[in-house]
């Protein structure tokens, strides 16, 4: 090819590129992200730029908060309102100036020399414009759109584990109000009870051992109280902290007790399809394969040829008739052949490929187990509700005719309530386990496990 042409084509290339160059959209790009958090779990992600936004984020915040605060209502405000999820969305907005910037040729390069001695002056002009970077900026396009697909799947996964955290949170912080709700009323009755031992033994109706018993169980039931009240602080500020509240905000109500166990778990047939399918850490792998083959593409492109600038030089000289020309500069490839960058990029290619297999491996084994773990908390919250807790019941209802019979002493009667404080509590604990078993399994398979619901029944 004539240098003229050369010239001539990389002119070319440079105006149809030039009237093609990508905007930087007014949102960064983030509204894909926020379409897909939206569709995969029903909660909205919202890039604040303005103080108009902020006035509308407090708006929403602030009516969500006038009333007890559910779970998806917890996981809206967070994915609003907390700051540094705010920040990791401005990611997306970076990585898109980039591909922006890489559908732009480089601004080319204008000198001026101006020389004056023996009466004659001589003045040259330059306008130099790289032509590697013209010829290779599709592909440079190609590869900085991979990364801002990338930037915005990154993005995605940290909405979904900050949702995770928050559904964990809410979880924890409802668990330890309904928990200190039962501690109090199992210290009530322990005081009662301490207080009738008490009466007991001072007629000559209970031994010392009787009496002390019960006053060691109600200052068991004291202590559990004190702890439930510090389990209570604990989880709410962590759960204020998940959804960046401060100051009155943190002042929030919470609903009195867990959601309902769901009449049937989710089939497992699905759960490893749709975490391969639907996981964003996979997605995210898959996209970084791409852009290091577009890197690939792009070194093999430029291996001999590193740098290549063209100048348009114009000189004129005092008494000379005007010349003009062009300046072709390029870096020989006399000691490197650039396979040694070639060999490193298939390489780091090929380690890619072999982390998109881990990852895929990895997210399948992550679905079994969590479903696991989902099903058996699952069976096991049941087995109380349907089993133990009936149970303990039934026995606390003989115990009490058979002590208004005279058939049993006193003493049977709060070694029940003492029993059947415990069961209750684990009773609890399970239920509590099974939804945050059921947010782990969310996130192993990369949104809700069955059709989004916007709130679970109280």
């Amino acid at each position: 090819m004539s240098a003229s042409l050369l010239i001539r084509s990389a002119l070319a290339a440079g105006a149809a590129l030039l009237a093609g160059c990508a905007a930087v959209a007014p949102d960064g790009g983030f509204a894909a992200v926020a379409d897909s958090a939206r569709a995969r779990s029903g909660a909205e992600a919202k890039l604040v730029r303005s103080e108009a936004d902020e006035r509308a984020v407090a708006d929403t915040v602030r009516s969500l908060l006038a009333q007890a605060l559910g779970q998806d209502a917890a996981v809206r405000i967070a994915l609003l309102n907390h700051p540094g999820l705010q920040a990791s969305y401005w990611e997306v907005g970076i990585a898109q100036a980039d591909l922006a910037q890489a559908a732009r040729l480089q601004n080319p390069g204008f000198g001026f020399k101006r020389t004056a001695g023996g009466g004659a002056v001589e003045i040259e002009r330059t306008l130099t414009l790289s032509l590697v970077q013209a010829l290779t900026l599709p592909l440079s396009q190609r590869l900085e759109h991979a990364r801002f697909e990338a930037a915005q799947l990154r993005v995605g996964l940290a909405i979904e584990r900050h949702a995770l955290e928050t559904r964990r949170a809410w979880v924890e912080a409802v668990a330890a109000r309904q928990g200190l709700d039962y501690a109090r009323r199992v210290n009530a009755a322990a005081e009662a009870s301490a207080a009738l031992s008490g009466r007991m033994r001072r007629s000559g109706n209970a031994s010392a051992l009787d009496s002390a018993r019960e006053q060691l169980f109600y200052a068991e039931a004291a202590a559990g109280v004190m702890r439930a009240e510090q389990q209570v602080v604990a989880s709410r500020e962590r759960l204020a902290r998940l959804l960046g509240l401060w100051g009155e905000q943190a002042n929030y109500t919470l609903p009195e007790r867990l959601p309902d166990l769901p009449a049937a778990p989710f089939d497992a047939s699905e759960t490893e399809r749709l975490a391969v399918e639907r996981r964003l850490d996979v997605q995210a792998a898959r996209q970084e394969a791409a852009a290091l083959a577009a890197s690939l593409g792009l070194t093999r492109s430029t291996r001999f040829i590193n740098v290549l600038d063209l100048g348009l030089e114009r000189k004129s000289e005092t008494g000379e008739p005007r010349a003009r020309g062009y300046e072709v500069s390029l870096e020989l490839p006399l000691f490197d052949w650039g396979d040694a960058r070639v060999v490193r990029a298939e390489g780091v290619y090929m380690q890619s490929l072999r982390r998109v297999a881990e990852t895929a491996i990895n997210a399948r084994s992550e679905a079994r187990e969590r479903y696991l773990a989902y099903r058996n908390s699952w069976d096991l919250a049941r087995h109380y509700r349907d089993e133990v807790l009936p149970l303990r019941k039934k026995i606390s209802s003989e115990v009490l005719l058979r002590y208004n019979g005279m058939l049993a002493s006193p003493f049977e009667l709060l070694v029940d309530a003492r029993e059947q404080a415990g069961a209750v509590n684990a009773a609890i604990d399970a239920l509590k386990d099974f939804w945050l078993q059921e947010a782990e399994l969310q996130l192993a398979l990369g949104g809700p496990a069955a059709p989004h619901q916007e709130e679970h029944a109280p």
